[in-house]
Order: C-alpha cells, then sequence, then structure tokens
C-alpha cells in the first residue's frame, strides 16, 4: 500500500513521514511537496504536488492508495486548494482520504472552522472512503510565544478566561500514523485534543512558576490584539484572522480528546 503525504515538508507532514518510516518501509511512503528540493533528506519518494499547479496533482497522487491530507496553511484558499486535491485523488482512483481537520469543525464557531467544513462536504461528495482527524490547537502555538513574553514582561491575548486542549504536533502526528496503518476507520471523525484544559493565565502563571518571574496575561479588547500582532509585523489579513482564530468572552474551544489506539 502506497501512501501519499501532502505538505510534508511542513512541521507536521515531517513528523509524520518519519513517525511512518519507523512503522512501514519507506518504499511504501511517498512525499508530497511544493519545494522537492526541500524533501531530499526525507528519505522516501518526493514528487512535487502544487495546489497553485493542478497539472502536477495527476501525476503526484498517480498509484497512491492512501492520502493523507493535510491542511492547506493558506487561509482562505483551503477550501478550494483542498478541492483540487480531492478531485485529482479521484480522477486517479484513490482508495482511501485522510484529512487534518479542525477540532469541532462542524459545530465552530472560530473564523477557521468555514473552510474545513467546506472540505469535510467535499470529501463526503467525492465517494471516497474517508476518514477526519479533527486537530486541536498545536501547544507549539503557544509555547513558541513564551520568549516574547519573556522579552515584553507579558503574554498578550484576547481570549478572557477562554479554555484550550492543546496537544503537540507530535501527538497529532502520532494519531495520524495510527490511522494511515489501520483499516476499519472509514468513514470515522476523531476528536484530537489534550487531556486538560487550560487557560492562558494558566499558562502565563505556568511560565512565572518555571522561570521565576512574573509574566502576567494581558487580555486585550479583540482589536487592539489584532493591531498589536500588526505592530509586532504580521500582515493586517493575518492579524485578524489569528485573533479569530482565539475563543471569546470566557468560551471554551476544545474538550478532551478522543481516546485513540496509538
Amino acid at each position: 500500500m502506497t501512501m501519499g503525504i501532502t505538505g510534508a515538508t511542513g512541521h507536521l507532514g515531517r513528523l509524520v513521514v518519519n513517525k511512518l518510516r519507523a512503522k512501514v518501509p519507506a518504499a511504501d511512503i511517498v512525499a508530497l511537496v511544493r519545494s522537492p528540493a526541500k524533501a531530499v533528506a526525507l528519505g522516501v519518494e518526493v514528487r512535487e504536488a502544487d495546489y497553485a499547479k493542478p497539472e502536477t496533482l495527476g501525476r503526484a497522487l498517480a498509484g497512491i492508495d492512501t492520502l493523507l491530507l493535510i491542511s492547506s496553511s493558506e487561509i482562505g484558499q483551503r477550501a478550494a486548494q483542498h478541492q483540487i486535491v480531492i478531485q485529482a485523488a479521484k480522477k486517479v482512483a484513490a482508495k482511501r482520504i485522510i484529512y487534518t481537520s479542525l477540532l469541532h469543525a462542524d459545530t465552530s464557531p472560530l473564523d477557521l472552522a468555514e473552510e474545513h467544513r467546506a472540505t469535510e462536504a467535499e470529501l463526503k461528495d467525492s465517494g471516497i472512503p474517508f476518514t477526519v482527524l479533527r486537530n486541536g490547537w498545536y501547544t507549539e502555538n503557544y509555547t513558541n510565544s513564551i520568549s516574547a513574553a519573556l522579552a515584553g514582561g507579558a503574554f498578550l491575548g484576547s481570549a478572557g478566561n477562554g479554555k484550550f486542549s492543546s496537544a503537540t504536533r507530535a501527538d497529532y502526528a502520532d494519531a495520524a500514523v495510527a490511522v494511515l496503518i489501520s483499516g476499519g476507520d472509514e468513514g470515522r471523525t476523531y476528536e484530537l485534543a489534550g487531556d486538560e484544559a487550560y487557560t492562558l493565565s494558566d499558562l502565563a502563571a505556568e511560565t512565572s512558576r518555571q522561570t521565576g518571574r512574573k509574566i502576567p496575561y494581558k487580555n486585550l479588547p479583540e482589536s487592539e490584539y489584532a493591531a498589536a500582532l500588526v505592530g509586532f509585523g504580521l500582515p493586517e489579513r493575518r492579524g485578524r484572522w489569528l485573533d479569530g482564530m482565539l475563543p471569546h468572552r470566557g468560551t471554551r474551544c476544545s474538550t478532551t480528546t478522543t481516546s485513540f489506539r496509538l
């Protein structure tokens, strides 16, 4: 069985390929990437698969039995890009697609959920057997901001008392590998997140405890937080999108993880 991994040079994709190599022969894995030169070190077959160049996808997906469609990083273009990949997979008669979606995508009020809902609908309409991995937040989204919080003296955000149940990319990669090499998951949707929920105030408190410094969480109005992100160098549209990813007004954005075979 040949398994294709899209976005194989991304943070999650690399982890999936490396973990998958420990489970199956490297000859059974194909890295599907926009820039093949960046994927040489993966130790598996590499094929160009560029969403912006649909003509590459037929060749890239030829002979792929199971496709792991890792969600595109291009917010606002994801639904269209995913549709192109799914239709290309249908044309080459792929046997199964596994898609990394958003936690509770069907009911989530987050701005990012719409494109994931559209992709899940596209999968259902495709007729290809599929499994959906609804991933929660990456823990790295928060730990990567610790150095900036230490430098600035505070964590900034607009989440209020909203709670997160994050997990590491390695955890989500383990889940993807488990489904890739298993059978009987067709038609199933897994809600994946961490075991314990926490607020950004909790994160600030733990950072303070471990560093011996008082690092508070400063909650900002949504518009001020978006403006702060732009001030830190993010493009304006991305600043608004990132603000829209957060839970607001004390809501909880995720739940404890589904029991999962690893």
